[in-house]
């Protein structure tokens, strides 16, 4: 009987001596959580890679954060992929910034975070910015977020084939600027590219054509100028110097090459006929011919304002009505510029084309084309494919 009264009386002391470090943790972490740092108190670089404290003062965080495993480890939703945009700003803290991520629904408890930033030593080493945060996201991925100073991105998607008109208006319906304000920046001529200055006499002013298609993330801050910049910047650095000796290798400036590159970025569809389209293009070229290429007059009709489209079929009187020095039915050669910004697939096609025989081509309707070395061939072909 005495034996099992001690054993309970052991139990019960170890209780209380439990019971009494919890609550010595839970004042002694109430004071440091609720202590603000002097407005002087910036950290050094060196210093913000040291968890702060004396040893006591990471005991008792220690201590907390043990028994709030679970509100650090598991997200709030899991396998969320929702985003909420969360700014902070000048002078915020994990004290501050905790309760406001827990009100928002991106963490389970906001002193659980203001502790566990604490106990790292990045309390106020949490950056100024514009983030993408997510309820799917642990507590410990969106501290480490916010030690990286993201600013909010702007995901804009620009296909290929896409005229300069069509690239300002996707831009602006993302919010980055007004349509006009893009269009002024793209018809300027002072932007300092060699592949922008070796352009025909008679070629139009502006940046048709080396608007390179692409998904961009632009900051959310980010001037039309900025843009319209960063874009030619991508073109510059995608079509690298290899590719643009090869373009020159066809007997054609850059700004010659990404003209033809556009016709065959608007006529190829099936991937594996690009360099045969480019090579068919390259030999009426050699040969004298009219390119006679459909695009260049759907690029000189322009906007159509009955379909609200841009890009209207070609019909079979247009190509004796549009006059325009688009009109390759009309005017030998290259046209004066690009109709459309190309891809990377077509600027090779064209830097690396199909060595062949043949002169002519007509869509079978399926996207893809019939070839012909003769006319006579590309009569039957048409004949069979367009009636």
């Amino acid at each position: 009987m005495g034996s099992r009264w001690r054993a309970l009386a052991r139990v019960a002391l170890f209780l209380v001596a439990v019971a009494a470090v919890i609550g010595i943790a839970g004042a002694g972490l109430w004071t440091v959580l609720g202590r603000k740092p002097a407005a002087s108190a910036a950290p050094t670089p060196e210093a913000a890679e040291q968890p702060e404290g004396t040893s006591f003062t990471r005991l008792l965080l220690s201590l907390y954060l043990a028994l709030h495993q679970s509100d650090i480890k598991h997200p709030v939703d899991p396998g969320s992929a929702e985003r909420v945009r969360f700014d902070v700003a000048p002078g915020d803290t994990a004290a501050t910034i905790g309760p406001r991520l827990e009100a928002e629904g991106l963490i389970r408890n906001g002193s659980v975070f203001a502790a566990l930033a604490r106990y790292r030593g990045v309390d106020h080493a949490l950056q100024v910015g514009e983030y993408e945060l997510s309820p799917g996201m642990t507590m410990e991925e969106v501290l480490t977020e916010l030690q990286h100073g993201r600013v909010r991105a702007v995901t804009v998607t620009i296909p290929e084939g896409w005229r300069m008109e069509q690239v300002a208006e996707r831009l602006a319906e993302a919010g980055l600027g007004s349509k006009e304000e893009f269009l002024v920046l793209m018809r300027r001529n002072d932007y300092p590219y060699s592949w922008l200055q070796d352009r025909p006499d008679d070629a139009p002013p502006g940046v048709e054509g080396f608007l390179f298609p692409d998904t961009y993330q632009f900051p959310a801050d980010a001037t039309p100028v900025a843009i319209v910049d960063l874009m030619l910047r991508n073109f510059d650095r995608r079509v690298t110097p290899e590719i643009r000796r090869k373009l020159t290798t066809q007997g054609m400036s850059i700004y010659e090459a990404i003209t033809l590159a556009a016709i065959v970025e608007r006529e190829a569809v099936v991937p594996e006929e690009r360099a045969l389209i480019a090579g068919v293009f390259l030999s009426r070229l050699d040969h004298g011919m009219f390119l006679q290429a459909d695009p260049t007059v759907s690029y000189a009709k322009g906007f159509d304002a009955a379909s609200n489209r841009w890009w209207t079929p070609m019909l079979a009187e247009d190509a004796k009505e549009v006059d325009s020095p688009y009109n390759t039915f009309l005017y030998p050669g290259l046209p004066p510029g690009p109709i459309c910004s190309p891809g990377l697939a077509s600027i090779e096609a064209v830097a690396d084309p199909a060595r062949t025989n043949y002169l002519y081509f007509v869509s079978k309707g399926d996207g893809s084309h019939a070839f012909a070395e003769t006319f006579e061939e590309h009569l039957l072909n048409m004949t069979r494919y367009q009636q």
